[in-house]
């Protein structure tokens, strides 16, 4: 009667068991999640203006280099403030005037190459970070994740360990549970950390080609100013024209 009435545990092994485990698994469980979709978040949103940018340079040879006059160029350029390589060129053309403007005074003593190439130095500085802003996340949740997941798989181990102890039984049944319950949390530790990881590699090689074609651009409307383009009165720049 005894042995009838002793029924073997039942463990299918799931999220809902893990979940049900205990105050700890919840907490890294949720710190688990948090790391996931803050990742997609970031991850979603630098593909979409990787993509803008991308468009953007694209376009600069039809719109920028194929104009008559720099502030013609500037206004053909479609995007706005979205625009990087517009801002470049209307933030350059903004510094000669200022030093034009300024002639006699502070800037007097400053030769215009030096003037002009400090400010778009500047503004190339600004989209390079701009373009590196949320990757430090990527590259976090991709190192820390399967370590939290770890921490989850260590701690349940040791649930194990303490329940066989107290119970007496080291039967399949009575450590199944919390061994499975802690590899769910190394399985979900490394699905957070590669998607991660991976999209971090991805947008880096993509930052890298939206920075070149940036750099080239700030090269290209330097000489182009300080060769007779700066035309406040609509000159032609077709000095530093691209075709």
């Amino acid at each position: 009667m005894a042995d009838a009435a002793v029924a073997p545990e039942n463990h299918n092994f799931g999220i809902q068991d893990l979940w049900d485990s205990g105050p700890v698994s919840k907490v890294l469980l949720t710190i688990l999640v948090i790391m996931s979709l803050y990742s997609w978040y970031v991850l979603i949103v630098k593909l979409l203006d990787q993509n803008a940018l991308n468009k953007y340079a694209s376009t600069v040879d039809k719109d920028f280099w194929g104009a008559s006059s720099i502030a013609d160029g500037i206004a053909r350029m479609k995007g706005g403030e979205e625009n990087v390589f517009r801002v470049m060129a209307a933030d350059a053309m903004e510094s000669v005037s200022h030093h034009e403007k300024n002639k006699g005074r502070l800037t007097d003593s400053i030769d215009m190459h030096d003037w002009v190439s400090n400010h778009m130095q500047r503004r190339v500085d600004q989209i390079n970070g701009d373009l590196n802003d949320g990757m430090a996340v990527l590259a976090s949740v991709g190192a820390t994740a399967p370590f939290v997941g770890l921490l989850g798989t260590v701690l349940g181990i040791l649930n194990a360990m303490r329940s066989i102890a107290m119970s007496g039984n080291a039967s399949i049944e009575k450590v199944a549970g919390p061994v499975g319950e802690a590899l769910w949390m190394t399985a979900i530790g490394l699905g957070v950390a590669i998607p991660a990881v991976l999209g971090f590699n991805w947008l880096t090689r993509r930052n890298k080609f939206i920075s070149d074609a940036v750099t080239h651009f700030a090269h290209d409307l330097h000489q182009a100013i300080l060769s007779g383009g700066r035309v406040a009165a609509s000159k032609a720049a077709t000095a530093g024209a691209k075709k």
